[in-house]
């Protein structure tokens, strides 16, 4: 059994007010690829429509996130954050599996 993914409460401000901002998009799909400095790499994409069959499906105050079935078993046990501080914003995804990652904080190593 993977680990359930958390999201943060800044995590789900910044995209409801992201999905705010775009009419044409109803939730943020993150993602696991292969690729990157250390072996995979996450994807953040607005999409429109209903999730996959497989997606988790994470809601809270006008937010909404799709994570397929694939991805999560490479993030179980994460959270996924939303920082703002003096180096800029960004999503992080605190991912106890990641062995090694790249100093941007998008590509980890399992």
């Amino acid at each position: 059994m993977t680990p359930d993914v958390t999201v943060t409460d800044a995590a789900y401000a910044r995209i409801a007010a992201i999905l705010a901002d775009t009419p044409d998009a109803n939730a943020l799909r993150i993602s696991v690829e292969g690729g990157g400095c250390s072996g995979f790499s996450y994807k953040y994409d607005l999409v429109s429509g209903a999730p996959a069959e497989d997606d988790q499906v994470f809601e809270k105050d006008g937010a909404r996130i799709y994570l397929d079935s694939i991805s999560a078993m490479y993030m179980g046990g994460s959270e996924i954050d939303f920082v703002d501080d003096l180096m800029g914003q960004a999503f992080q995804i605190n991912n106890p599996n990641a062995v090694a990652s790249c100093g941007c904080g998008t590509s980890f190593s399992i």
